[in-house]
This record gives structure tokens, sequence and C-alpha cells, in this order.
């Protein structure tokens, strides 16, 4: 047994001796020295200096000579009335425009509305026209608030214009509105109003269109009501 450990002890020292000399071959042992030295150990945060506090001081308001020698004012919580805007609004004309007061809205009854219809259509009969016509009965849509009325959808298909047009309605006196014809909507938009305020169009009112020319329309209309709102 002691002879084998002393056989290992020597083989040990013989590697250890052939890993020097081939260390040095190889100058690891200086690189391993110059790498330990310029190594340089890993630096500390400073702790943070502690802030200084800001010193908070009353100043005088520097005021205008001319308010100077006045006494300072006096706040205090008041209460006030709330203002009450009117519902109505007024019109360029200057009374109140009923065309925006919903709460003033006035519809036809069926009966009236029918009957409104029932002459138009005798009236349509009568002008025995080769231009394309349609009978339209109001709405409060047609004739308050958003102002917008649509045609037939396969009236306009068929013979108006496919792209948005200056639409002329002319009634029955001559007088000429423009409007605007949106064709993806299939109605009249800007310009519906107006003629709405001057011909006093109201719920139940019946209007023959007739297409006179490409972007015009003869209007005709008939009353609801004919001959009963002097009663």
């Amino acid at each position: 047994m002691v002879a084998k450990a002393s056989s290992y002890e020597e083989s040990r020292r013989k590697r250890m001796e052939e890993n020097q000399k081939r260390m040095e071959a190889l100058s690891l042992t200086k690189l391993s020295q110059s790498l330990h030295k310029s190594s340089s150990p890993i630096s500390k945060p400073s702790p943070s200096k502690p802030r200084t506090p800001i010193k908070k001081e009353l100043v005088v308001v520097r005021r205008s000579g001319r308010v100077a020698n006045m006494p300072a004012p006096v706040y205090k919580e008041i209460l006030i009335d709330s203002v009450k805007i009117p519902r109505n609004r007024i019109s360029r004309c200057g009374g109140y425009d009923k065309y925006r007061d919903y709460s003033k809205r006035v519809y036809a009854s069926d009966e009236a509305r029918m009957e409104a219809m029932e002459k138009a259509d005798k009236l349509l009969s009568d002008l025995d026209s080769d231009h394309p016509t349609f009978v339209k009965s109001m709405l409060q849509s047609h004739v308050t608030g958003g102002f917008w009325l649509g045609h037939p959808n396969h009236f306009c298909r068929k013979n108006l214009p496919k792209r948005d047009e200056v639409m002329t309605l002319i009634d029955e006196d001559g007088d000429e509105s423009p409007t605007t014809y949106l064709a993806h909507k299939t109605g009249l938009s800007a310009g519906w109003r107006g003629f709405v305020i001057a011909h006093n169009l109201v719920d139940g009112d019946a209007l023959i269109f007739e297409l006179v020319k490409r972007t015009a329309f003869k209007v005709y209309i008939i009353r609801v009501n004919e001959g009963k709102q002097d009663d």
C-alpha cells in the first residue's frame, strides 16, 4: 500500500511539472497575472445626498398704483339663478321658428291625410302628364326638425341622376327653389327646408312631383284640411 501511494505521488508530481512547462511555453502564466491586475473591483454607488428642503416665503404681490390704495376685494359664494334658454329658436323673419320647436307640432289625422292624398291622385289624373310623377304625403320629418325628403327608390333609379345634383323645385306660380339631391340617399337635403318654410307646408299635405326636366320638378301642393283651416 505504501509503495502504491508513493508511485501515485511521483506520477502526480511529474504531470504538474509538465503542465507548468506547457503554460510557460504558451505564456499563460503572464497573461493570467496581467488580467488579474487590470480587473478593478466593482464600484459601489455613492449614497445620494439628502435633498435641501425648499423654503417657502410669502411675498407681497405688486399692485398697480391705481388700485394700491383701494381695499382688497372680498370673495364669497352667491347663488345665481340658472339662465333659461327658450326652446323656440328665432327665425330669420323675426318670429319663433315653429319648424324647430317639436312641442308645437300639429299632426294630421289619418282621415285628413287620406283625403289630401285622394285629392292629389285626382289632380294627377287630370294633369294627364307624360312626365314621370309621384305623390308624397308630408310627415313631420319632412316639414320640421331634420327637413329631409326621401323619394321613392324605384323612381330615383329609373329617372333621377346617378350622382348628387342641384334639383330645382318649381311651384304652381312658377317660382323656383334650388335644392340638393343626394343620389346615394335618394332624397332632397339642402334647400328643401327653405321650400317648406316658403310654402308653409305642414304634416298631412300631399305634394305631386312632376319631373319636367332632368333636374327640375314641378310641384303641386294639396293642403291638408283645405277649407277647414279658418274654422
